[in-house]
């Protein structure tokens, strides 16, 4: 989380600020995610000036290789930030986003729920060939960014099959460019999400998601499971209001629901997020790998 420093993005909505930011400043977002500072597991955030002031703050998301529409993980960590800088307390909170505002409730025990923005499924039961493994069958989906949700496969979601499931799901989606298939406007489908059954007691589902820099994400995922909730409330298998909990690769849960509102799903997700290190980062123009280490 940049909370200071960053860099000068003028005003404007947010999708103004997000493209002056990749366009004459995307050499301070590697510098920040990427090694050596980062990593290509990490999503960063930056803190701005919401143009809606009954809005706690605005936030940009970006991570390796781009940045985010939207994050369901790095608004639960955006949220505890601003509460552990105590510029919020529990209660509802609005956040200015790249693709709308979301609101956010910092409950009283720290987790925190989003409420996102509209999520929907763009097309069901879409086949795709993948080179080396056959046909795959998936649901394209919206849920703040786009999902490939994966049907049929026969992999096991467990934290030591990673290299294995990180192989799968990258020819998915080179599979899914090479096809022609994409959502909405011809976006790009940068997100592939698998399934299985949860050893947890009262979840429901467990996820491996591959991230648009070719990792995967270590919390089960916000945006990956709005875009699920949302298939699962076209399928009738959920109600509104209806908790369905989704366990991650590494164990950790959300817990989710959906609110109806002039026909489109809303869905909720509910997590925790820690603060584990306040930092100064040191940007010396003499150092070769000063603005990060990039392909």
């Amino acid at each position: 989380m940049v909370v200071s420093g960053g860099p000068d993005l003028g005003t404007g909505a947010l999708t103004q600020r997000l493209e002056r930011f990749r366009a004459e400043h995307d050499a301070f977002r590697s510098a920040v995610v990427n090694e050596p500072r980062g990593s290509d597991v990490m999503v960063g955030a930056l803190l701005c000036d919401p143009v809606d002031h009954d809005c706690a703050a605005g936030v940009i998301f970006f991570n390796n290789v781009g940045y985010l529409g939207m994050c369901g993980h790095g608004t639960i960590g955006a949220v505890t930030t601003l509460a552990y800088m105590k510029r919020i307390a529990p209660g509802e909170h609005s956040l200015e986003t790249p693709v709308g505002t979301v609101s956010a409730i910092l409950h009283e025990n720290g987790q925190v729920t989003v409420h996102n923005v509209a999520s929907y499924r763009s097309a069901a039961d879409v086949e795709v060939d993948v080179a080396g493994y056959g046909k795959v069958h998936g649901d394209i989906a919206w849920g703040g960014n786009w999902f490939f949700l994966v049907h049929d496969h026969a992999m096991e979601l467990e934290l030591s099959k990673v290299d294995q499931l990180t192989t799968f799901t990258w020819a998915i989606r080179q599979a899914l460019v090479a096809s022609g298939k994409a959502g909405d406007d011809g976006k790009e489908i940068d997100h592939i999400e698998l399934f299985a059954s949860s050893r947890i007691p009262g979840v429901d589902s467990k996820n491996f998601v591959l991230c648009p820099g070719k990792s995967y994400d270590r919390s089960p995922c916000g945006t990956g499971t709005s875009a699920k909730l949302a298939c699962l409330y076209a399928d009738g298998k959920i109600r509104e209001g209806q908790t369905w909990r989704q366990e991650s690769i590494v164990g950790s849960v959300f817990e989710g629901s959906v609110r109806v509102r002039q026909g489109k799903v809303y869905p909720s997700i509910t997590g925790s997020a820690f603060v584990n290190a306040e930092a100064e980062l040191v940007l010396d123009p003499q150092d070769p790998f000063c603005m990060g280490i990039r392909a």
